[in-house]
This record gives structure tokens, C-alpha cells and sequence, in this order.
């Protein structure tokens, strides 16, 4: 198979995709997600970061370095007839900010936006995430048409990592020559791609998504902050500065789409960079939901702690609307500066199982000494 090829599963789109909106409602009675006696989920858990199924090809391991054009690989030789269903709820809050630039966008059947004349059957879903600055012109236009760059480019589907990578950068473009937007305007993308079994993550920002796995936080994604070492890096190489945490002393990201005011002509590299971060997974009947959200979420809540409360909800009523709603509301609680917008996709359309901690079965014995101080202890008694 050539480095440009993708072998696709032929899997039948679902029926019935749907897309749940919340924008909270300060009078709307909240108090049915939490039980009485539910405790607070614990904090020492520590996420993992992302690590690739084992059921990728090998070849995938080392895609970044060796096969950046190619689409995401199908698992081959497998007898596994896990399928995922993709259901979401998601939820939008202002915050304490005077104005609101989050937005945010959810497609549970992809199907129903492809050209009905191409003759080809995917199974499959897009979810993204944007955190406008500068006002809100850059992550409308992003929320509108990035899903639509992906699937028009000739190369999709076959090709769908350069896809994304080349939707991301159409849009970075857009920004620049739309008269009618403010090309002053920016904003962080976050996209879930997820095709059959195989799910893309692009990230071009400080917004992150987090995999439930069977209770298990992991990171897909790196928050794109100046200060981070990899991007600290690039970011002096190519003669930017960062002060207080700021890119040149403006901006609190590293990458972005947008901003024109502070990159050089087209094509050339620039500190701050519009190029997203790949990471790919195949999903497994383990990886319960995925949970994306822009930073208001993230600056006051660990990835283990999101996880933990999503999953307990999901037990409860089985609603990722719901589930999108706490995190907002915990969040609002934790006193989160900014924004706040979630994304929450469920894989399954049961509830997360329970988990069984198996029970230690140890023989235990004391010694003939102990036996005799605990029988002077007794005859004292």
C-alpha cells in the first residue's frame, strides 16, 4: 500500500444523527444531575498522556515523521466488530467575561454533509472547539467552514491528515483576504475527526481533548502555551520573544488561526503558527467518551478530574448534554475567568459499566509472640 493510500472500513452511515445545544439558563433546575450521597470525584489521579492503540498498524507509530500526507490507517488482519455510535451534548456559558467569543461545532453523522452524488459510505463524526480572541469574526468563520475545507479537498478521504492540515491553513488564509472580517481577529481550533474506528485530533491552541478510558483520563492533545518548552523553542528560532507568558508580549498562545496583525506574508514561518499538532487513536470498546473544551475549562479542572465527573454523570442518566453542563457549572464554581465551552462525545448509547475492584484474598498470621502479648492484653482487660 503506497504512503498516499488508506484502506477505509465500508461501513453504513448512521441513521439518525443528532447535535444537542445548551447555552445555560440561570433559572433552569439544574439540582436533578447531582445525587445526594455522590461524592466528589477524586483529584490524585494523574491523566495519562496519549499513547497509540495497539490495534494501529505499525506503521502508524512513526507516522509523523514518515507519513504526514497520508489518511488515517484501518486496523487490518482483525476480527474485531467494535464499531463506535457517536451521540454528543455540549454546553456554552459566558462566564464572568463581558462578551462571548467561544464557539463550537457538532456533527454526529458526517454523512449528511457530504455531496450525495459521491459514492462513498462513511461512518462518522466531526466535533470542534474555538476560542476566539480579538473579537468573535475568526471563530465564526472557523466554526462554518472548517468542516466543509476538510471534506471538499480532493484529496479527503484518502488523504485525511493533509486534509486537515490543509483546511486549517485555508482558513488561516481566509482570515487574511475576507474584507469583511477583522483580520486583527484570531482564535484557537480544536477538531475531532473520527471516521469509523479511526478518530484524528488537530489541535491549534491552548483548548484540549481528553479520552475516557474505562475511567482513565488521556490527553490527545497539547495545550499550545508560549512557555511550553517545544513551542518556547520555535518560537525563539524564529526571532518572537515571550513575556510574562505572552507571545511578543500579546497574545497567551502559541499557535493559532488568525491574528494577521502579528504574522509575516503568507507561506512564510512566522512564532506564531496557524500549523495544527496531529494525534490519531483507534477506538476501542474501552474508550468510553471524549471530552473537548476551550481553556476556561482547563485553567481551573485536571483532565482526571473532567473524566471522573463525566463518567459518574454518564452513570447516572446517560445524557453527554447533561454531562457538558456539570463541567460548565463546576467550572463557574472553581471561579474560571474566561469563556466556558464543552463538548462531550459518547461512543457507546449505554452508560459506562462498573468497575469492579477485585477483592484481596491475603491469608493473614500472627506469630506465637503476638499471640501472647495479645492474650496479656485481653487478660487485663
Amino acid at each position: 500500500m503506497g504512503p498516499e493510500t488508506d484502506v477505509w472500513p465500508q461501513c453504513t452511515s448512521l441513521d439518525n444523527g443528532y447535535l444537542k445545544e445548551c447555552v445555560m439558563d440561570d433559572d433552569e433546575d439544574l439540582d436533578n444531575v447531582n445525587e445526594p450521597n455522590a461524592g466528589k470525584p477524586p483529584r490524585n489521579m494523574q491523566p495519562m498522556r496519549h499513547c497509540i492503540s495497539q490495534d494501529m498498524l505499525p506503521a502508524t507509530s512513526d507516522s509523523k515523521s514518515t507519513n504526514e500526507g497520508s489518511g488515517l490507517k484501518s486496523p487490518q488482519n482483525e476480527r474485531c466488530t467494535y464499531m463506535p455510535i457517536f451521540r454528543s451534548g455540549s454546553c456554552s456559558e459566558m462566564g464572568p467575561k463581558p462578551y462571548m467569543e467561544d464557539e463550537y461545532i457538532c456533527v454526529d453523522d458526517i454523512q449528511q454533509h457530504l455531496d450525495p452524488q459521491l459514492d462513498y459510505p462513511l461512518h462518522g463524526a466531526f466535533y470542534g472547539v474555538f476560542d476566539g480572541h480579538g473579537g468573535i469574526d475568526a471563530a465564526s468563520f472557523t466554526k462554518r467552514n472548517i468542516l466543509e475545507f476538510i471534506l471538499e479537498d480532493s484529496i479527503f478521504p484518502k488523504g485525511v491528515k493533509k486534509a486537515v492540515k490543509n483546511a486549517f491553513a485555508k482558513v488561516d488564509h481566509a482570515l487574511a483576504d475576507t474584507r469583511s472580517l477583522d483580520n486583527s481577529s484570531g482564535t484557537t481550533a480544536l477538531t475531532a475527526l473520527i471516521l469509523g474506528r479511526n478518530m484524528l485530533i488537530a489541535n491549534a491552541g491552548d483548548s484540549r481533548a481528553v479520552l475516557g478510558k474505562r475511567g482513565r483520563a488521556i490527553e490527545l492533545s497539547t495545550d499550545h502555551k508560549p512557555s511550553c518548552t517545544s513551542e518556547k523553542m520555535r518560537i525563539e528560532k524564529l526571532g518572537g520573544v515571550i513575556y510574562d507568558g505572552y507571545l511578543n508580549g500579546q497574545l497567551s498562545v502559541a499557535r493559532a488561526l488568525g491574528d494577521w496583525h502579528m504574522k509575516g506574508p503568507k507561506g512564510s514561518d512566522c512564532p506564531l503558527s496557524a500549523e495544527p499538532e496531529l494525534e490519531e487513536v483507534t477506538l476501542t470498546e474501552e474508550d468510553e467518551f471524549l471530552i473537548i473544551a476551550c481553556d476556561g475549562l482547563w485553567d481551573v479542572m485536571s483532565s482526571q478530574y473532567a473524566v471522573t465527573i463525566v463518567r459518574k454523570e454518564l452513570m447516572l442518566h446517560n445524557d453527554p448534554e447533561k454531562c457538558s453542563r456539570q463541567l460548565v457549572r463546576e467550572a463557574l464554581k472553581r471561579n474560571s475567568c474566561d469563556n466556558l465551552t464543552v463538548v462531550v462525545v459518547c461512543f457507546s448509547s449505554d452508560p459506562p459499566p462498573k468497575i469492579e475492584i477485585p477483592k484481596m484474598h491475603r491469608r493473614r498470621s500472627i506469630s506465637v509472640e503476638g499471640l501472647d502479648v495479645l492474650k496479656g492484653v485481653l487478660d487485663n482487660v
